[in-house]
């Protein structure tokens, strides 16, 4: 496996919709588990103190599906790594340090590749270290190759927000806390949106976010919810044969707008954030009239879903300012 350099796919809720994409269920066990695997005889387990359940666990093929089912109480961050890849311990001693500076909203499974190839070949990696976090059993891509501190806690800050959005909102409870405080309630429209998106009723959500910004337009949480379940609805319509017949046909013909839209959409969800935005950049710079602000709109829907502050969409935005004037 080769090592890259380090290529972020910022967690997004509409990621959480990769059904079929890659295999999760080729490892599998029958008892979900109330906190992370136990270690195996003799092992030692890794963060955390004596008695207290650890916050980072060794990925085996044995206990691989336990992890999944874990991901439903919540987030697990799988890193994959190997000894061959002089990242990967560095990555792995600091993706460790952030994870229990969470106190137990999370689990760092550190999958050994050379060890357990089928983990690898589980989430469809082909470089080391990579870093996939799971959530109700879906995977959500975070990076690949060296990442520091401040990169990998942004990413945890992220997938923690996603996480929320689908409610998975548990800890390990013998874990230390980083904060006792109980946190803040969600607004009834926001909690109404979050039950509505864990059964699977995205119509819901999207009323309900609707609801929430017709009685406070500047409410950016609800923006951006409301933007995340959209795309997750879109693709949620959206089999796998549909999606390659509308990259081919996107290719085919270039001023489509619903192919072009359809495929940035695809392009955002797989963490290809910087083709989504400039394929709708170049449509419009092509295009005048009622497409053209079909396109504009979506696009900044999509600056919603991958975050208004983030360096990809600051780049966008002028990219659009460019074609658009």
């Amino acid at each position: 496996m080769s090592s890259p350099g380090y290529r972020p796919t910022p967690a997004a809720a509409s990621q959480l919709n990769l059904r079929g994409a890659v295999d999760l269920s080729s490892l599998r066990r029958p008892t979900p588990p109330q906190g992370p695997p136990a270690p195996a005889d003799g092992e030692t387990p890794q963060g955390g103190e004596a008695g207290k359940a650890p916050l980072r666990v060794d990925a085996t093929e044995t206990n691989f599906q336990d992890l999944v089912q874990l991901s439903a109480q919540i987030p697990v961050l799988f890193l994959l790594w190997s000894r061959y890849a002089p990242e990967s311990p560095a990555v792995l001693d600091t993706a460790q340090q952030v994870v229990e500076s969470y106190g137990g909203r999370l689990v760092l499974a550190a999958a050994d590749v050379d060890a357990f190839p089928q983990l690898a070949q589980a989430f469809q990696v082909e470089a080391v270290p990579t870093a996939v976090a799971v959530i109700k059993g879906q995977p959500v891509p975070l990076f690949q190759g060296p990442a520091d501190d401040a990169q990998i806690r942004n990413l945890v800050d992220e997938l923690l927000k996603v996480a929320a959005a689908n409610g998975v909102t548990g800890s390990i409870g013998d874990a230390p806390q980083a904060d006792d405080a109980e946190p803040a309630p969600l607004p009834p429209l926001h909690q109404s949106a979050v039950d509505a998106i864990e059964a699977g009723d995205y119509d819901a959500a999207v009323a309900a976010y609707k609801q929430a910004l017709l009685e406070q337009p500047a409410d950016a949480e609800a923006k951006a919810g409301l933007a995340q379940v959209e795309l997750m609805a879109r693709l949620e319509k959206l089999t796998a044969p549909e999606a390659e017949a509308l990259r081919d046909r996107a290719a085919q013909e270039p001023d489509d707008v619903e192919a072009q839209l359809g495929v940035a959409d695809l392009d955002i969800s797989g963490g290809h954030i910087e083709d989504g935005f400039n394929r709708i950049i170049s449509f419009i710079g092509r295009n005048f009239g009622p497409e053209r602000e079909t396109a504009r709109l979506r696009l900044l829907e999509l600056f919603e879903v991958v975050g208004i502050k983030d360096d990809r969409v600051a780049k966008a935005r002028q990219g659009l300012a460019r074609v658009l004037f």
